[in-house]
């Protein structure tokens, strides 16, 4: 088996990537694959461990053996022998890495088949996405923008997602909106897709796994 590795960066704190991690995460888990069930593991490579706290709280919830995804932690060039590693038994990896430290993130990219980019509709998190790009420009690995926490009617959203547009890189067309839920099922271990299953925002998640997917599949 050789996994794919999805690494999650974004430098600017607060847009979401520990949510998107661990939604993903969970939405292609429950992506059944020719052959059997779908195996994923989540790399934790933020030192501050919201990643690790989530996966604790879900084991507390759920039970050691009924979490349906596997875990590690790693930090800098660690993290990309850790990624490989889990390939090696995994169909998916997902990596959160920390915002703020090229140092920490760029081994992540490195090694990703794709990275995704979280970005919240404001021009201050637009700005703040551009030395995140050209790092994944440097390191030459497939990326996806993603719209995050969006207001659907607001005027604001569109501007920025037409300025994303504009970008060299990808948007996905799934964007996830700004909806309680998404914070209060991962402070029970949980995903929106557990906790209100066939919602709008289980829905988006849902949508933009396939997304995801649909790339790597290239």
């Amino acid at each position: 088996m050789s996994g794919k590795i999805i690494t999650i960066a974004q430098q600017k704190g607060g847009s979401g990537k520990t949510t998107l991690a661990a939604h993903l995460a969970v939405a292609l888990s429950q992506r059944p694959l020719e052959g059997g069930s779908t195996r994923v593991a989540l790399l934790d490579c933020d030192p501050q461990g919201s990643l690790g706290e989530w996966f604790e709280v879900r084991e507390r919830t759920l039970g050691d053996e009924a979490t349906g995804l596997s875990f590690r932690t790693a930090s800098g060039w660690g993290a990309r022998r850790e990624a490989r590693s889990l390939a090696r038994d995994h169909h998916f990896i997902i990596i959160d890495t920390p915002p703020k430290s090229d140092v920490e993130s760029r081994p992540a990219i490195e090694v990703a088949d794709l990275v995704g980019v979280p970005v919240q509709p404001t021009p201050v998190d637009l700005w703040a996405t551009r030395p995140t790009l050209e790092m994944i420009n440097k390191e030459g690995t497939s990326c996806l923008l993603v719209i995050n926490r969006a207001q659907p009617r607001a005027a604001l959203t569109k501007e920025i997602a037409s300025a994303i547009e504009a970008l060299a890189h990808p948007a996905a067309h799934t964007r996830l909106g700004n909806r309680v839920g998404f914070a209060a099922s991962m402070g029970q271990g949980l995903t929106l897709l557990e906790t209100e299953p066939g919602s709008k925002g289980a829905l988006e998640v849902e949508a933009l796994a396939a997304e995801f997917m649909a790339l790597l599949r290239r």
